[in-house]
C-alpha cells in the first residue's frame, strides 16, 4: 500500500499563471507541457508537408510542386516529424510523468530540465530557415548521406553554397544536444530520486521504458551529433571526412549515422510502449501480465538495439559475413518485442475491457505495431531487403512502425493523463471520432504502399509510372483523412481544457503514485513523500470494479 499525506491536497490555483508557459520555468509540470505543446506544432507542420507530397504523388506527373521543391519537402517532412515531434513528444510526457510515478518533487537538475526544452524551439527555427536562403531546404532526405549531400545546388543559371544542409546539420546537432542533456536528466532523477521503498522492480513499466529510452539516447545521440558535425565540416570548412572526391568515405557516415538512427526507432517506440502498458491493466482491470518479464524485455530491446544498424546498408556494400550477422540480430530484436505483445494481449485477456478513447487508442497501438513488426522481421531477411531496398514498402514499414506504434500510443497517453495534467476529462465523442478517422487514414494511407512498392516503385520521387497511380491516388486520400483527424483532437484539447468534465484525483480508477495526488497536482507533488510496500501493479484499487461507464459519470 501507499501511505500519502492529506496535505496533498493543496490548492493549485497559486500555479495558474498561463504566462509560466512562456518563460524559463524549472518546475518539470510546466517543462512538460511546454513539450507537448512544442512537439504538437511541429507535428501540425510536418502533416501539413506530408499532405503536400501527397498531393503531389496524387498524378502521375509532377505538377504541384518542383521536384526541387519536393525534394526539400520530404526531407524536412522526416526530419521535424523524427527530432520535433515524436522525441520531444515522447520527452514531454517522461518530463510531467517521471517524478510523479516515482515520488519525486522534480526533476534532478531542474535547470538543466529547461534548458533541454529551450534548445529545441530555436532548433526547429534553423530547420524551418531553410526555405528563406537562396539554395531552399537540403534536398538529400532526413539521412543526408553524402556526397549527395555536400553537393552546390544549382538553381535556374545560378550555383549556390548548400545554405540549406548546413542549416539542417545545425538544427540537428542542437537538437541532438538537447536529448542528450534531457537523458542525462531522467537517468539521474531515475536512478537517485525514487521515493522510500520503490525498488526497481517496484518502477511502474513506464518508468522502465523512459531509463531505457534515456540509456539509448546517451550512447547513441553523440555519434549523431559528431556525424552532423563531421558532414557540416565537410560542407562549410573544407574537410574530406566524408567526401570521396577528396579521399573521405560516405559509407563511414552511414554507419555513425545508422548506429544512432536504428536504436532511435525505439527511442520513439519505448515511451509509446510505457505508456500502454500503464494504460491496457487499467481498461482491463487486471494487473498487467508478467511484470519482471516486461521489464525485462525493455532491456533486452535496449542491448539488442545497438547490434542490428547495418541491416539500413546491406545494399552499401556490406560484405556477406557482415549481412549475416545483423540479419540474425535484427531478426532477433524481435524475441523481446514479442514478449511484450504476448503481455499486452495476456493483460487483456479474459479483462473486464472499459472502451474509453485512451483503451482504443492503446489497442490500436498494439494492432498496428504488430504489423509494422512483422515486415520489419522481413527487411531483417537480407534476400528481401535488397529486393525491395529504396522502394514503398520500406516507406510502409516505417509508417506502421511510428505512426501506427508511436504516434497511437502518444496520443493514448494524452487522453489518459490529460485529466491528471488539467484536472479535467476530454471529450469521449470527439475523441472517438479521432481515433477512427486517425485508423481509417492510416490503414489507406500506409496498407497500400507495400503492394506498389513491390510491384517496384521507388521511393523519393516526385515522378512514377502511370500503372501506379490508382494505388497512389488511394494513399493520398488516407494522408487526406489523416490530415483530417487532427481536427476533432485540436477541437477537444481548446474545449475541454477550458470547459472540460472536471475530473477527480483518480478518475480512471487506477493504480500509480501520480492518481493519489490532486489533480492537476500541486507544486513540488506531494506535501509528504509517499512510501512504496508493495509492486506497481498491486496497489490501488485496480480490479476492484470497473468503474463509470462514461467519463462524464464521474
Amino acid at each position: 500500500m501507499v501511505d500519502v499525506s492529506a496535505s496533498q491536497t493543496a490548492s493549485n490555483r497559486a500555479t495558474g499563471d498561463w504566462r509560466r508557459y512562456f518563460t524559463f520555468n524549472t518546475d518539470h509540470k510546466v517543462i512538460g507541457i511546454q513539450y507537448l505543446v512544442t512537439a504538437f506544432t511541429f507535428y501540425l507542420i510536418g502533416g501539413l508537408q506530408a499532405m503536400i507530397i501527397r498531393a503531389e504523388l496524387a498524378t502521375p506527373e509532377s505538377n504541384v510542386v518542383s521536384q526541387d521543391a519536393y525534394n526539400g519537402l520530404f526531407t524536412l517532412h522526416a526530419t521535424i516529424m523524427i527530432f520535433l515531434w515524436i522525441i520531444p513528444m515522447s520527452a514531454g510526457l517522461g518530463n510531467y510523468l517521471v517524478p510523479l510515478m516515482i515520488g519525486a518533487r522534480d526533476m534532478a537538475f531542474p535547470r538543466l530540465n529547461a534548458a533541454s526544452f529551450w534548445l529545441i524551439p530555436p532548433a526547429g527555427l534553423v530547420l524551418l530557415s531553410c526555405y528563406l536562403v537562396p539554395s531552399g531546404p537540403p534536398q538529400a532526405g532526413w539521412w543526408s548521406y553524402p556526397p549527395l549531400s555536400l553537393q552546390a545546388i544549382q538553381v535556374g543559371e545560378q550555383t549556390f553554397f548548400n545554405y540549406g544542409q548546413s542549416l539542417w546539420c545545425i538544427g540537428v546537432g542542437i537538437l541532438g544536444i538537447s536529448s542528450i542533456l534531457a537523458a542525462v536528466n531522467f537517468i539521474a532523477t531515475i536512478l537517485a530520486m525514487r521515493t522510500e521503498g520503490m525498488t526497481l522492480f517496484r518502477m511502474p513499466i513506464f518508468i522502465w521504458n523512459t531509463l531505457v529510452t534515456s540509456v539509448i539516447t546517451l550512447l547513441g545521440v553523440p555519434v549523431l551529433t559528431a556525424a552532423v558535425v563531421l558532414l557540416w565540416s565537410d560542407l562549410a570548412l573544407g574537410t574530406a571526412f566524408f567526401d570521396p572526391a577528396r579521399g573521405g568515405d560516405p559509407v563511414v557516415y552511414q554507419h555513425m549515422f545508422w548506429f544512432y538512427s536504428h536504436p532511435a526507432v525505439y527511442i520513439m517506440i519505448l515511451p509509446a510502449m510505457g505508456a500502454v502498458s500503464e494504460i491496457l491493466p487499467t481498461f482491463a482491470r487486471k494487473p498487467l501480465f508478467g511484470y519482471r518479464v516486461v521489464a525485462i524485455s525493455t532491456v533486452a530491446i535496449g542491448v539488442i538495439g545497438f547490434t542490428v544498424w547495418a541491416h539500413h546498408m546491406f545494399t552499401s556494400g556490406t560484405p556477406d559475413w557482415l549481412r549475416l550477422f545483423f540479419m540474425i540480430t535484427s531478426m532477433t530484436i524481435a524475441v523481446p518485442t514479442g514478449i511484450k505483445v504476448f503481455n499486452w494481449v495476456a493483460t487483456i485477456w479474459g479483462g473486464k475491457l472499459w472502451l474509453t478513447t485512451p483503451m482504443l487508442f492503446a489497442m490500436g497501438f498494439v494492432g498496428m505495431f504488430v504489423a509494422g513488426g512483422v515486415t520489419g522481421v522481413m527487411l531483417a531477411s537480407v534476400p528481401v531487403d535488397i529486393h525491395v531496398s529504396n522502394t514503398y514498402f520500406v516507406v510502409a514499414h516505417l509508417h506502421y512502425v511510428l505512426f501506427g506504434g508511436s504516434v497511437l500510443g502518444l496520443y493514448a497517453a494524452v487522453y489518459y493523463w490529460f485529466p491528471k495534467m488539467t484536472g479535467r476529462f476530454l471529450n469521449e465523442t470527439l475523441g472517438k471520432v479521432h481515433f477512427w478517422t486517425t485508423i481509417i487514414g492510416l490503414n489507406l494511407a500506409f496498407l497500400p504502399m507495400h503492394q506498389v512498392g513491390l510491384l517496384g516503385m521507388p521511393r523519393r520521387v516526385a515522378e512514377y509510372l502511370p500503372q501506379f497511380t490508382l494505388l497512389n491516388q488511394i494513399v493520398s486520400l488516407g494522408a487526406a483523412v489523416l490530415g483530417i483527424s487532427t481536427l476533432p483532437f485540436l477541437l477537444n484539447v481548446l474545449i475541454s481544457w477550458l470547459a472540460g468534465t472536471k475530473a477527480e484525483n483518480d478518475p480512471w480508477r487506477s493504480h500509480g503514485l501520480e492518481w493519489t495526488i490532486s489533480s492537476p497536482p500541486p507544486l513540488e507533488n506531494f506535501g509528504q513523500l509517499p512510501v512504496i510496500t508493495a509492486g506497481p501493479y498491486e496497489y490501488g484499487i485496480i480490479g476492484k470494479g470497473a468503474g463509470p461507464e462514461d467519463p462524464s459519470e464521474t
